[in-house]
């Protein structure tokens, strides 16, 4: 996939086609392996891919200095997107809580520096939006930050399409972060239309719905307490059961086609619109290699459509995150 490119938002920003989301190694997923991440994100770097996304909020800060240290000698090949914006006390995440002040940003930012051993980061997202602080004051800041060269381009996670404008207004998105997949459709009535006419590109996070999406998928108790699906409702009980006949039609297609499921998921983003990069997460380069080869896999417009009515929003039953998750989303 080494020269399949895409851009996000208007102002230069291009990166490889599908990123890799690094938050699995570092939490959520089991227990870490170094060895075997920092393995996988330079098999990422040969493969093509150069886009890369972690937060302070991951481990907390673990994420990003294992990515300090892998990239340490490969700064150059490697584009890295970052986010800031929740609160800390004693090194750990104060619940989720948030702070975007001014001077937050700047705390976090100088911390994420140190931690990635750079001097810059490539994308600068806001993990969350912070409703003590005005957009205003938090597009302002960022815009300062690349002034000052510490910061590339701006980005926004899960915000909504008044801050969207509010921020863009301010200075330019390049990009937003969010769940999007055909197991999750949210943004599909609001956001991707202004995403369209303000021409910011997406980063569909979870894109193959936790692991859902790749015909591998347990029922919530198989997995340890540690592992994010162990407590998804979306994996317990009836829910699993009806949302496993609504992704059947994955598998079907994968079989038909001589692909995986999660090529299959990863082909229907690519397939949304040229705007959109994927970042599947991973800590292993066998799962990473599969991933990437999706970019190379074309739906047809009968394709695309059978998953569009099979996957259709009424057919998935559960909460994607709990509720004061839920409480975290700008929409």
């Amino acid at each position: 996939m080494t020269s399949i490119k895409r851009k996000l938002g208007s102002q230069g920003l291009e990166v490889s086609a599908i990123g890799l989301g690094c938050m699995p190694m570092s939490q959520s997923y089991g227990p870490a392996d170094e060895q075997e991440s920092i393995a996988t994100l330079h098999r990422a770097i040969e493969l093509g891919c150069n886009f890369f996304d972690t937060a302070e909020v991951y481990g907390p800060f673990a994420n990003e200095e294992l990515l300090g240290r892998a990239f340490k000698d490969r700064r150059d090949k490697v584009l890295i997107a970052t986010k800031f914006g929740y609160k800390f006390a004693d090194g750990k995440r104060v619940g989720k809580e948030t702070n975007s002040s001014p001077a937050g940003i700047r705390k976090a930012v100088e911390g994420s520096l140190r931690r990635l051993q750079t001097d810059h980061i490539d994308l600068l997202y806001q993990h969350r939006v912070d409703r003590a602080v005005p957009m205003e004051d938090v597009a302002g800041t960022v815009g300062e930050l690349v002034k000052e060269g510490k910061a590339r381009y701006f980005g926004l996670s899960e915000a909504g399409v008044a801050n969207i404008r509010r921020a863009h207004a301010v200075f330019p998105v390049s990009a937003l972060q969010s769940e999007y997949s055909l197991w999750e459709r949210n943004l599909e009535p609001e956001i991707i239309p202004l995403l369209k006419e303000l021409g910011i590109g997406l980063v569909p996070f979870s894109p193959l719905g936790r692991g859902f999406l790749t015909g591998t998928a347990k029922r919530a108790e198989e997995y340890p307490a540690t592992d994010h699906r162990h407590g998804d409702a979306r994996y317990q009980g009836k829910n699993f059961d009806t949302n496993q006949k609504a992704a059947a039609i994955v598998q079907y297609l994968a079989n038909e086609m001589g692909v995986i499921s999660g090529q299959v998921a990863l082909a229907w983003l690519l397939g949304k619109g040229e705007n959109i990069v994927p970042i599947p997460g991973t800590k292993r380069r066998s799962h990473l290699e599969e991933n990437l080869a999706a970019v190379n896999l074309r739906l047809d417009g009968e394709q695309m459509a059978r998953l569009d009515i099979a996957l259709d929003p009424r057919h998935i039953v559960g909460q994607r995150y709990p509720d004061d998750g839920m409480a975290t989303i700008d929409r």
